[in-house]
């Protein structure tokens, strides 16, 4: 795979994966899908603040009010994602990066499309 692409739902390459929501690094799973996100701990308040990176490897940027101390900001991410997928705690899990900034979530129960529309109303079309 090249530098933006990815794959769809259906597992064919697409030129540009999830970029009708804007290019973020989102990849459908066996029960869900799996977001790539920035972390930012710390920050005033727990928010998405845009994109990391371009193209395939492109991240969810997002603010999180809590301290990277003792997990404290892997469970606030972990919150607001379950908030904002509509999903309980239990079906967020972090599937890579729990001492790093970058990290990988997968959202079970969460489809491809429901992903696409949640990104969608946070990153604009450009």
């Amino acid at each position: 795979m090249t530098a933006g692409q990815g794959f769809s739902p259906g597992g064919k390459i697409l030129a540009n994966p999830s970029h009708s929501a804007s290019g973020v690094l989102l990849r459908p799973a066996a029960n869900g899908v799996t977001l790539a996100v920035r972390a930012h701990p710390g920050a005033k308040k727990t928010a998405v603040t845009g994109l990391y990176g371009e193209g395939a490897a492109a991240q969810l940027k997002i603010a999180v009010h809590a301290p990277p101390i003792e997990g404290r900001a892997n469970q606030a991410l972990i919150a607001f994602l379950a908030k904002s997928f509509s999903i309980p705690k239990s079906a967020v899990d972090l599937t890579t990066g729990e001492l790093s900034r970058s990290k990988v979530f997968c959202l079970h129960g969460v489809t491809f499309e429901k992903a696409e529309a949640v990104l969608a109303e946070w990153i604009p079309k450009n």
